[in-house]
């Protein structure tokens, strides 16, 4: 059967344009501030033209040795390579277990560190440990956040989900079949969320990464065309 001439110019463009028509989207971020974050991942994403979140803090027990933890001047470069800077409070607490000013405290640390910086206002937050209350939920609200993530191994759906609740996929060396999964498990209007730690976390090892490993997942979305953004992103019309 003939084909349309009318059909021509479409079937000579590249596959990749169709595919790009109707960009799937993935949030990356990272947490805890391992110094990997600087030194091996910061460089793949900008290779791929990738956006990110680095929700920073000062882990007790890893910072400051900037072998294993992110310094200041790092995370001001971080910002000024174009990535967001979330807040994890200032010595990873479990928000539900401190009081409103304690927990202030530990949000406005991390801000004034960002302020000396020049980094833009955070707006966006990760609960340690995944666990909230709304407590933290209001004084987020108030301080000026627009969203908070959390865990739960789901996709998270604009249209159910509130934004201080955000799901996120745990990925780390443990479950490399998740990442995948997680891809497919989102539908359409759904968006997957990544949490990652280190690549490697050296402290915290069962939560870590594989560099290679995390090459091949950075591989894989810009092969197969996801958007990939950040927080700051996700809420932008």
């Amino acid at each position: 059967m003939a084909i349309k001439s009318f059909l021509l110019p479409l079937l000579l463009l590249p596959i990749e344009l169709f595919s790009q028509a109707n960009p799937k989207t993935v949030v990356l971020t990272f947490d805890d501030a391992p110094q990997s974050h600087y030194s091996f991942v910061a460089p793949i994403l900008k290779q791929y033209g990738f956006s990110a979140t680095f929700y920073v803090c000062e882990f007790p027990g890893v910072y400051p040795d900037s072998t294993i933890s992110l310094n200041w001047r790092q995370v001001g470069v971080l910002n000024k390579m174009g990535f967001e800077i979330g807040n994890h409070t200032w010595h990873h607490k479990h928000v539900p277990k401190l009081k409103e000013q304690e927990l202030v405290k530990e949000l406005a640390y991390i801000e004034q560190k960002g302020d000396s910086l020049k980094i833009p206002k955070m707006t966006s937050f990760c609960y340690p440990a995944y666990v909230t209350d709304t407590l933290a939920v209001r004084v987020l609200k108030q301080r000026g956040y627009t969203n908070a993530r959390t865990g739960n191994d789901r996709p998270y759906d604009p249209k159910k989900d509130d934004p201080f609740y955000i799901p996120s996929y745990t990925i780390s060396k443990a479950n490399k079949d998740l990442f995948y999964k997680a891809l497919q498990d989102a539908k359409e209007g759904q968006v997957v969320v990544f949490c990652f730690h280190g690549v490697p976390d050296t402290p915290h090892p069962w939560v870590s990464t594989d560099p290679d490993t995390f090459k091949e997942y950075m591989k894989y979305l810009h092969d197969h065309h996801y958007r990939v953004i950040a927080m700051r992103d996700l809420l932008t019309p």
